[in-house]
């Protein structure tokens, strides 16, 4: 937890293999899972996000096996930032164009 823009920028280019540019959100958490940081590339800048919990762990979301990584949607990334199980979710059902 003690790399902060350079060294964040150059997990996500050379490790990750991803587009640091992009606007998406990458994160990173601590082995004990009692911190997180954020980063994301805004139009004009890097933007860190770093929390560290007093009491308590950050639950760590399930990885894709295929790809090795994990994809969050918006909610999930503020219900792990929140303190709520990923597992115990349970969403109710809602219009989709895509159904």
């Amino acid at each position: 937890m003690r790399k902060s823009f350079h060294g964040l920028t150059a997990i996500v280019q050379y490790s990750m293999g991803c587009d640091v540019l992009s606007g998406d959100i990458y994160v990173f958490m601590s082995k004990h899972r009692n911190a997180i940081k954020l980063l994301r590339f805004e139009s004009d800048g890097f933007a860190i996000f770093y929390k560290k919990l007093e009491k308590g762990t950050f639950e760590m979301p399930v990885q894709d096996t295929k790809t090795g990584k994990i994809i969050l949607t918006d909610n999930e990334l503020i219900f792990i930032l929140k303190g709520v199980s990923l597992k115990k979710i349970k969403y109710r059902q809602r219009y989709s164009q895509t159904d």
